[in-house]
């Protein structure tokens, strides 16, 4: 049974990985600029089922790792606390650069398969699910079940500040290059947070 403090915790994280600006933000930012609010929102659905592909894998191959070992579990559960420091230290090196692309006018429905399939073939979203999730994991209970709540709460924020960012995009077209110095602040602060926060489940496994 996942305890009130456990829950609160994953909604913070996962919330805090929702609004900072990373490669799916971008990738709305520019379908967007591009096409327009139709295919931002377009786009912005496709990357939410696209995730919902990897939330069903990861389930499935979660609980088939848990009844296999339970040490095994135990070292997932640390190489993603490493991982989330890494993404961390990442976010922050990068936020400097952070532009978002330059796409083509698709159309919206075509914005959505793309979206699928952007989302669907990205290992990086795969491996950030592994990581993040497993850390407010209870192996005493049904794995996949709670994979797949967490998994279906972090789409849901993630698709929430899609469609959000997708709706402000469109108001605000002209101006939106121009400020990249606010996007890049964001992308350290979350950076930095994400780092503190891999950092103290990692220390928290060693001495637990």
């Amino acid at each position: 049974m996942i305890s009130y403090k456990v829950f609160l915790l994953f909604l913070a994280a996962a919330l805090l990985v929702a609004i900072t600006p990373g490669p799916g933000i971008f990738y709305i930012l520019a379908r967007t600029l591009a096409g327009g609010r139709s295919e931002g929102l377009a786009s912005s659905v496709g990357l939410g089922l696209g995730g919902l592909v990897h939330v069903l894998a990861g389930a499935i191959g979660l609980s088939a790792l848990v009844m296999a070992s339970a040490e095994a579990f135990t070292l997932l559960k640390l190489a993603g606390a490493v991982y989330l420091v890494w993404i961390g230290l990442k976010t922050w090196r990068e936020a400097r650069s952070a532009q978002p692309a330059e796409v083509e006018t698709t159309g919206a429905r075509r914005a959505l398969r793309q979206g699928v399939l952007v989302e669907a073939l990205n290992p990086k979203t795969a491996a950030f699910f592994l990581a993040f999730i497993p850390q407010f994991v209870d192996p005493s209970a049904d794995v996949a079940v709670q994979f797949v709540a967490f998994g279906l709460i972090s789409v849901a924020l993630n698709t929430s500040v899609d469609l959000i960012v997708t709706t402000w995009a469109a108001k605000a077209k002209a101006r939106l290059t121009q400020h990249p110095s606010m996007i890049a602040r964001s992308r350290q602060l979350s950076g930095a947070v994400m780092c503190g926060l891999g950092a103290t489940l990692l220390v928290a496994r060693r001495t637990g």
